[in-house]
């Protein structure tokens, strides 16, 4: 084979991970998103400059507070996203909201690629890497919606874990609420602040998670600000 990648011999085809034949192929990851429109920077799940290999995004339609509380009426419509996915051939699948763990074990059970619906699929790592004298925050966009229900189905509960809420920051209502423009310099002021606060309160805390899928674009500031590994 050249180092331009074509296939060049019969023996170049075994060499690579063959798929039935789609239409399209390629997309590594399919991602579940929630229709809110609002500026999605680069490092956002729901912006696909994040990635330096390509993805597939599947809409999901439905109010987001119905996703932070469970609501088993949306199930059906995620489930039925997740096998779009697979169908067009993606590799894994993701979901771009933290509370998609609520669906977890459903999703994973109804398709037959690697399924990491949320964030919070990383906690029994985390719990595992850090120190059990330690502490993990948890930034959520909905705070008073992390109960041990949802943490049980990513393997996880509520030992050690400080949950702090930053869907009530003025800063964050534009992408809680969908609106069309938000002031990016103010909101990651306002989450280095939030953090400052938070590790002064507790001091014990040795990681930080970030639940809210719109969080990882201020992932570096935070990690700068606090010291700790930033999930």
């Amino acid at each position: 084979m050249s180092w331009q990648g074509r296939l060049e011999t019969e023996s170049d085809l075994y060499r690579y991970h063959t798929t039935p034949p789609r239409y399209t192929a390629g997309f590594a990851i399919g991602i579940i998103a929630v229709e809110l429109v609002y500026p999605k920077l680069p490092g956002n799940v729901a912006n696909a400059t994040t990635y330096p290999f390509p993805v597939l995004y599947q809409k999901v339609s439905f109010e987001i507070e119905r996703l932070f509380a469970g609501d088993v009426s949306i199930r059906d419509e995620i489930i039925a996203a997740a096998r779009k996915l697979e169908s067009e051939g993606v590799r894994a699948i993701v979901g771009a909201c933290g509370y998609f763990a609520h669906f977890q074990k459903e999703v994973a059970r109804a398709v037959n690629v690697p399924v990491f619906l949320s964030s919070l699929c990383q906690l029994p790592m985390i719990k595992t890497a850090v120190s059990d004298q330690k502490k993990i925050a948890i930034l959520a966009a909905s705070g008073a919606d992390i109960k041990e229900a949802v943490l049980e189905k990513v393997g996880s509960n509520q030992d050690r874990l400080v949950v702090e809420n930053i869907g009530d920051l003025p800063e964050f209502h534009a992408i809680r609420y969908g609106e069309t423009g938000f002031d990016n310099e103010k909101l990651k002021d306002s989450l280095c602040l939030v953090v400052e606060n938070l590790l002064r309160r507790e001091p014990q805390i040795g990681a930080i998670l970030l639940e809210c899928s719109d969080l990882p674009p201020y992932a570096k500031a935070i990690q700068q600000v606090s010291g700790l590994p930033v999930f």
